[in-house]
């Protein structure tokens, strides 16, 4: 088995070297803690960890979605494209699907759409929770807010 080498998934992911070292030093030194294990002996190479620290980057995971994805490569020899693909964890970027959610949303609790409206603004997280739920925590959490706050005004 090839020695893991932390710049080395600098190297293979070409992206933020602050990126792949938030998840070098996160998540798979946690596992390597957890199972006890030198680097060394690392069931996930380099090259893999940078395929997850990729789909970070370009938004196809979220950085919650990451954390079930890499402890996928964890346990097996897939990619993390194979992973997020069988397992169905690409992010929801389309904004006419987002959309629709939040109207759903807006339409089944009126009560606290005139409440939020009426001033109670804490009742946005309720609304950001409720779109989570609706989309298994696949929407872009990001486009999300943007688009509720358009809708709730």
């Amino acid at each position: 088995m090839p020695v893991f080498r932390p710049e080395a998934v600098v190297k293979a992911a070409g992206i933020d070297p602050k990126l792949c070292a938030n998840r070098v030093m996160g998540d798979f030194s946690a596992a390597l803690n957890k199972e006890n294990l030198d680097i060394e002996q690392s069931p996930v190479a380099a090259e893999r960890l940078a395929g997850l620290v990729m789909r970070i980057a370009d938004e196809t995971i979220s950085g919650k979605i990451a954390k079930q994805v890499f402890e996928a490569l964890w346990s097996s020899t897939d990619t993390a494209d194979a992973i997020i693909d069988q397992q169905g964890l690409r992010q929801i970027t389309d904004t006419t699907a987002i959309e629709a959610i939040i109207d759903g949303i807006m339409a089944a609790n009126p009560n606290q759409l005139a409440q939020y409206r009426a001033g109670k603004d804490k009742l946005f997280g309720f609304f950001v929770g409720q779109a989570m739920k609706a989309t298994e925590g696949k929407a872009n959490p990001a486009q999300l807010n943007e688009l509720l706050k358009q809708k709730l005004q």
